[in-house]
């Protein structure tokens, strides 16, 4: 019996008629001007999944505070990544003005969905970059290996960044009964 399936959709657990899926929209800011803007759809991996199924039905602690992370290695995220290879494995990218990875900072959530659309993540360069995709993790600490990772996404094409540029990313998960 097959109880997930994975698709382009999200995640779809049939025998309970749920769909649950994730969004990254960004935005790549050059001199106060949108030089790109793009929509990608995440992976909710396993280390995530288990994170909300024991929050939501074992009784497990609540992560209270997410962090948004990029990273410039031509990788692909697989089901099976963690907060602890994250950081490696995508070789995350640190090149922006902060000293730790940005907070995600969501509304509460409406119409079976939340984000963090009024407060997006905002990423400063301090040097040129190919940035390959994003993550969310609950641990602030660039190049960290602590706390749960909850999603990652490779975007369709590389983008390039100067030294300056903004990166905005806004992250949406919904649920839906189908």
């Amino acid at each position: 019996m097959n109880f997930t399936q994975h698709s382009d959709s999200g995640l779809l657990l049939p025998e309970s008629n749920i769909l649950a899926q994730g969004q990254y929209d960004c935005q790549i800011i050059r001199n106060g001007k949108v030089i790109d803007e793009w929509s990608e759809k995440n992976l909710v991996v396993n280390e995530g999944l288990n994170s909300l199924l024991n929050v939501m039905f074992n009784g497990a602690a609540q992560i209270t505070t997410w962090y948004t992370g990029i990273y410039e290695g031509n990788y692909t995220p697989t089901a099976t990544v963690t907060a602890s290879n994250i950081a490696s494995s995508s070789t995350e990218c640190t090149a922006y003005a902060s000293s730790t990875r940005p907070e995600y900072v969501e509304a509460a959530a409406s119409s079976q969905s939340i984000t963090n659309s009024a407060n997006r993540a905002s990423f400063v360069f301090n040097a040129t970059k190919t940035v390959y995709g994003a993550f969310l993790v609950s641990s602030n600490v660039k190049n960290g290996t602590t706390g749960t990772l909850f999603s990652a996404a490779r975007f369709d094409t590389s983008k390039s960044v100067e030294s300056g540029d903004e990166l905005l990313l806004t992250y949406t998960f919904t649920s839906s009964s189908v």
